[in-house]
């Protein structure tokens, strides 16, 4: 019982130095683009933050910089009197602007860009070890054929209604080469691309357009998705094809007295394919009763089993446990780094369209992000990887946008007075700082609303587990 304690503490204390460590050095990486562009180009650095609000401590260097770690673990800051006056945020300045020299176009627009391309290039060395090291990919996630439809699917309310693939007629076996015209390469992909979809019918119905591939011939379907789950995403009732390996057999059951051996992969029952576990389960209750032909894959040769009947009430699993397959794949640097980018545009573009299901509620801010951070943590070093690239990617696209507080704000301030031949006004700069400052705050404690009850419903979840009835593994969540 100690040891188990001490393991989980051992466990969550390494998943919080990971956290701190990719997390706030994500932070840590743009801001210090920012810090040695500006040292670079001359321009006065009056402080540097992790974080903002009060210091939790700091000192001041022999550069004559500040350096600091702040209570806010929100971002972080480097003060730059001379480019932008952030006080609200960054407390106020001991340096006299106007007594320092003027600050060219090019240097403003290299300081400002440097954060975002310090992300980027982070991101990019991340990307480069999971080139080497490679990046685990499960069977199911890597395709784009369907292995089993729903024949429902459950709205938010509890019920059950008629799923949206069995409608439209998607078979077990079809390839999803595309959804609305974009094409999808493995299953994470057509996931992103289906909840982040804005077609609808003229009645303004959810609708996303299916090009597969069935019998060597591409086809269109009109699919309608559901709203469904907790989250309220576009869903079909779709699962990936893959394969589903024993991993081990308890004794005394059907399983055990068959013949099976841990390594076996199941190719199919009673001439059913199996095309993944759900597929599995669906066989087993239909062969209630009678004897099961089983064909398995043991050592590249396929063997025929034979289980007895069954009785109504028997297990469900047989006596069998299952492992998907997986393999390390090994994608390039920039191809890691334009899909992340991609499905970030793709995201923002939903959020501000209207005909999307993409809102506020569903973007994870910082608390979020913290929680994703500490779930990789302990799936593994390359997971951590994995997803600091995604927030590496994601600082450089939102900081670049042309909001005043972020870089692409103070860039476009900066063009406008350049456009303008002289200085924009200054209440007009403070009064747009000072709004987007509430809002941008106001938004990130709406987005930790979302996020806390996310946690406290996992929590719940996780809770609730032990007390649950054994069942064969289930499904990953379906589109």
């Amino acid at each position: 019982m100690s040891s188990d304690l001490f393991q989980a503490l051992l466990s969550n204390v390494w998943s919080i130095f990971l956290v701190v460590l990719f997390f706030g050095g994500s932070i840590f990486v743009h801001e210090l683009g920012h810090f040695l562009a500006a040292r670079r180009r001359g321009v006065k650095v009056e402080r540097f933050s992790i974080g903002f609000g009060p210091k939790i401590f700091g000192w001041r260097g022999k550069d004559g910089v500040e350096y600091r770690v702040s209570w806010l673990p929100l971002g972080g800051y480097v003060s730059l009197p001379q480019l932008a006056d952030l006080r609200a945020i960054e407390g106020e300045s001991e340096t006299d602007a106007e007594q320092l020299p003027p600050i060219s176009y090019a240097t403003k627009m290299i300081v400002f860009s440097a954060g975002a391309a310090f992300n980027v290039l982070f991101a990019l060395l991340l990307a480069t070890i999971i080139w080497f090291i490679g990046q685990p990919m499960s069977s199911d996630m890597a395709t784009t054929r369907i292995g089993y439809v729903s024949p429902t699917l459950e709205l938010p309310d509890g019920s059950r209604v008629p799923s949206p693939a069995s409608q439209a007629g998607l078979q077990v076996g079809d390839t999803v080469r595309k959804i609305d015209g974009i094409a999808v390469n493995d299953w994470m992909q057509l996931m992103q691309t289906l909840v982040t979809g804005s077609g609808r019918t003229a009645t303004g119905q959810p609708m996303a357009v299916f090009t597969i591939e069935r019998d060597a011939a591409l086809r269109e379907v009109p699919v309608y998705p559901l709203l469904s789950g907790d989250e309220k995403f576009r869903r079909v009732g779709i699962a990936a094809s893959y394969s589903i390996m024993v991993h081990a057999i308890t004794d005394g059951t059907p399983a055990a007295t068959t013949g099976f051996l841990p390594g076996d992969e199941l190719v199919s029952i009673n001439g059913t394919p199996i095309h993944g576990i759900d597929t599995y389960r669906d066989v087993l209750e239909a062969g209630v009763g009678a004897p099961l032909a089983v064909r398995v894959r043991r050592t590249g040769a396929e063997i025929d089993l034979t289980v007895p009947p069954r009785p109504a009430d028997a297990d469900i699993t047989l006596g069998l446990t299952f492992v998907r397959g997986f393999s390390l794949v090994h994608p390039t640097p920039f191809a890691q780094v334009n899909d992340h980018v991609v499905m970030t545009f793709r995201t923002l573009g939903s959020l501000i369209n209207p005909q999307s299901d993409i809102g506020l509620s569903k973007v994870a801010g910082p608390v979020g992000i913290v929680r994703i951070f500490h779930s990789a943590a302990e799936a593994g070093i390359r997971a951590v990887l994995m997803f600091t690239i995604l927030v590496n990617i994601n600082l450089a696209i939102f900081n670049l946008l042309p909001i005043p507080v972020l870089d692409g704000g103070q860039m476009l301030f900066a063009t406008l007075a350049r456009l303008r031949g002289r200085a924009l006004p200054a209440n007009f700069i403070m009064t747009a700082q000072s709004t987007f400052i509430i809002l941008l705050f106001t938004m990130i404690i709406y987005v930790s609303f979302f996020d806390v009850r996310r946690v406290v419903r996992d929590v719940q979840a996780n809770r609730a587990e032990p007390a649950a009835p054994a069942e064969p593994p289930a499904e990953p969540d379906q589109p």
